[in-house]
């Protein structure tokens, strides 16, 4: 009998599952995922559960959240975006100056009109004066063109010029969506740069320990829509992977639970994830993924991701006087100490004495090696080459204020992280998870305490009644997450934000407070499902605040994997039809712009030319004999009692099961 194995990659554990050929789980197993050398973790979660079994492996189906906390967690690669033909007015779109934050964007003269025709000459000598310049100073280019998805040409001809004179990668926003709206097609370009190098490094790691463990057989990625595709694919469209731990979870929760109708949570370490589950399938978010506040055209689940999870910061908001949870990752300080055991003398002394200082508790070490071409300030490099031999202290890395920001910037390039109490942590002070170093949980807790107490703010009588406040508030929050997320699935068009008096309600219903003039109080109509290692220590709660039963499958713990490795493989291919006059039509289609007579004529031959790509697409991304479907939609207005063509969408879905190793 041979076995398929699911990974995912999460910015905690690393979780892993073999599978039999009826899709049940036979064996499962957590290792800490090791951010500094992946392959350390992978391996190890492989490790155990191959010890279940020798059977041949011929699957392997990777899941993983790296993306989506990247963009969370506002980290990634330096990008250059190359614009042709943007107006002053496209350029200016707050979510693209966002999502470039210091990062150079480059406009050039070019584009199309909506037509498919040139709208002015691309400007060659521009794009490679652009290429010369920043090259040296980004990981990859981005580069998008006015109206590629009705004409590509200028986005081609750019990326061959970035080609000849740069080895960086490129990633061209008409091969990555087929929808207009140049703005939003160019952030998910950007996205999608940014995230080449992280998921390379996630495919190299996976391959070298399926080598090493002698496992010879297909690799598959998890997409944010669910659906599989092959590792090489994965590689050049790496945005296609936002949402990737998230979508497995929610194709895990249908495979494992017994609710069809529920609003699925996901705790990790850095998120949680919350998706409606609706007959027993995740829901389609037809306007793009929206991860860390960026909408991009990402075919992907309608999940809605929130920076709290089980390692979220727990950090002195100075304005509130309270201590806030998120929205950054940080190493738990039990595991730091637990890891690395010394460090257990600098919290003693930090205990012991008689003032709190601002850094303590606080620890800083690297993340990952520095790139070649990442340039770092004299203040920059000062602390990082601190970090060269470990873990330091902050109140040892610097005690001037001003660093914060150096360190900051370290951090939000994926090069540092902080170690500092977490809700982890609370949970070995009140002993409700074992495995780090307790003692390093409580000793951070009576400095945070203090700290507290002597800048103004809440004060408790315990370590256990501040770590118990912890948990209570992650347990709130998870809870207004959830309502939130209710919210804005009942309420088209909310996208998630909720208005100031609707947060107030929330708030009234999630505190309680004693003698309060009104009484609010908000029920989920489903049951909440509740995945991740944290759930068990926080969910009781949350599911009590939202008046809703909570379940807990068998397996919640590894969901991601699971749903890795029991899913299909569906890729799309898209035309679009437009009228020229009262009779003829054109079709754009990739790099096919063609005129015909009549509609008829064009939608046959776009679904005999969509049917081949889609089935092509469908091989190249590892399914085995995959079938193809088409969908078209026409658009017909109604002028004058008379209906008028408007356009015509057409689209053809490949699908099938991956394709599985064959026995030699």
């Amino acid at each position: 009998m041979a076995l398929k194995l699911g990974i995912d990659t999460g910015g905690t554990y690393t979780d892993a599952v073999l599978v039999d050929n009826q899709q049940k789980v036979i064996a499962s197993a957590k290792a800490l995922t090791t951010q500094h050398q992946l392959s350390i973790g992978i391996g190890e979660a492989i490790d155990a559960v191959l010890e279940h079994s020798d059977e041949r492996i011929e699957l392997v189906s990777l899941s993983t959240t790296l993306a989506t906390n990247a963009l969370v967690e506002g980290e990634g690669a330096s990008v250059c975006l190359l614009l042709a033909g943007f107006k002053p007015q496209q350029t200016e779109r707050p979510e693209l100056q966002s999502i470039m934050g210091s990062d150079p964007a480059v406009v050039v003269a070019g584009g199309h009109r909506a037509d498919g025709f040139e709208q002015e000459p691309l400007d060659h000598e521009a794009v490679r004066r652009a290429v010369e310049e920043h090259g040296p100073q980004v990981s990859a280019f981005a580069v998008t063109s006015l109206f590629a998805v009705r004409n590509p040409a200028h986005e081609q001809a750019i990326r061959d010029i970035i080609r000849k004179h740069s080895n960086l990668p490129v990633s061209c926003g008409h091969e990555l969506s087929a929808k207009l709206d140049a703005p939003k097609r160019a952030l998910t370009a950007v996205v999608n740069a940014r995230l080449i190098g992280l998921l390379s490094q996630l495919l190299d790691a996976t391959k070298s320990i399926m080598a090493e463990r002698n496992i010879d057989a297909p690799l598959m990625v998890v997409k944010g829509d669910g659906s599989l595709i092959s590792a090489a694919v994965a590689t050049t469209c790496p945005v296609e992977t936002i949402l990737s731990g998230p979508a497995a979870s929610l194709v895990g929760a249908s495979h494992l639970c017994g609710e069809r109708n529920a609003l699925v949570a996901d705790m990790g370490g850095t998120t949680t994830d919350v998706a409606e589950l609706i007959n027993g399938s995740p829901k389609i978010d037809p306007n793009g993924a929206l991860v860390g506040g960026h909408r991009t055209m990402v075919e992907a689940v309608q999940i809605h991701t929130y920076a709290l999870g089980g390692d979220s910061e727990v950090h002195y908001d100075r304005e509130s006087r309270r201590y806030a949870v998120g929205p950054r990752r940080a190493v738990p300080v039990s595991l730091l100490v637990h890891e690395n055991p010394q460090l257990i003398d600098v919290l003693r002394l930090q205990a012991d004495l008689d003032y709190p200082r601002t850094h303590d508790a606080q620890f800083a070490l690297r993340r990952r090696s520095l790139p070649p071409e990442q340039k770092l300030s004299s203040r920059q490099q000062y602390l990082w080459d601190m970090l060269a031999d470990g873990p330091v202290a902050l109140s040892t890395l610097f005690e001037d204020q001003t660093m914060d920001r150096n360190l900051d910037r370290l951090i939000s390039l994926g090069l540092a992280i902080k170690s500092t109490f977490t809700p982890s942590d609370a949970c070995h002070v009140l002993e409700k998870q074992q495995g780090w170093n307790r003692e390093a949980a409580v000793l951070s807790a009576q400095i945070m305490n203090r700290y507290s107490k002597q800048n103004l703010g809440l004060t408790w009588q315990d370590d256990n009644a501040f770590a118990q406040h912890v948990l209570d508030k992650v347990s709130r929050d998870a809870a207004a997450r959830l309502l939130e997320t209710a919210l804005a699935e009942t309420l088209e068009g909310k996208d998630g934000q909720m208005s100031l008096g609707q947060r107030a309600l929330f708030e009234l219903a999630l505190q309680q407070p004693e003698n309060a003039l009104l009484n609010a109080q908000f029920s989920l109509s489903v049951p909440l499902v509740g995945l991740g290692a944290p759930v068990q220590s926080y969910y009781s709660d949350t599911a009590a605040l939202c008046n809703t039963t909570l379940e807990i499958p068998e397996f919640a713990e590894v969901a991601n994997a699971v749903g890795a490795v029991v899913g299909t493989v569906r890729q799309r291919a898209h035309a679009l039809i437009t009228p020229i006059d009262r009779q003829s039509v054109r079709v754009h289609c990739g790099e096919h712009q063609q005129d015909f007579e009549t509609l008829d004529e064009a939608a046959a031959w776009c679904e005999a030319h969509l049917s081949k790509v889609a089935l092509q697409m469908a091989l190249e991304a590892g399914a085995e004999d995959p079938q193809v479907s088409i969908e078209r939609d026409d658009t017909v207005a109604t002028k004058n009692n008379e209906e008028v063509f408007f356009e015509s969408k057409i689209v053809a879905t490949g699908s099938g099961r991956p394709a599985a190793a064959r026995l030699s």
